[in-house]
């Protein structure tokens, strides 16, 4: 026995060639001409598409890369607190930022005319000398 005349122990099975003539004619229900008809056609997901129209690169590089403070007015302060101490937790409760805000600062926007304590909050100086102006106090 020589190795030309062994044989095979699987069957080998023959892939269905289409679009080779046969009892649906020479197109075999592929149509005619196209990318459909043809050996080997993919069609691209509508996705990629719309992902190649968009400019490459356009802003990445100038967004800051700090996150900007939450602003809260006095005018808000005005008309949400009543009275005392106010830090992080007293503007939550009252609404006025979520717990998720790292950073708050108040500004001078509106009047104030209640005397506050701010403590551990940033504060503007247009805002602090209002504050001040109204009997209240500002610690770091």
């Amino acid at each position: 026995m020589q190795l030309h005349e062994l044989k095979s122990q699987f069957k080998k099975k023959s892939k269905k060639r289409v679009g080779r003539g046969g009892k649906r004619g020479t197109t075999s229900g592929k149509g005619q001409k196209g990318q459909k008809s043809r050996a080997g056609h993919r069609i691209k997901p509508a996705e990629r598409e719309m992902i190649q129209r968009l400019p490459k690169l356009r802003g990445i590089k100038n967004k800051p890369l700090k996150e900007r403070a939450v602003a809260v007015n006095l005018g808000d302060l005005e008309k949400k607190i009543a009275a005392g101490l106010v830090n992080r937790e007293a503007l939550m409760k009252a609404g006025l930022i979520r717990k998720s805000d790292k950073e708050v600062k108040i500004l001078g926007n509106g009047e104030l005319k209640k005397s506050l304590q701010f403590q551990g909050l940033k504060i503007s100086k247009s805002a602090k000398q209002k504050i001040e102006a109204a009997g209240g106090k500002v610690n770091d």
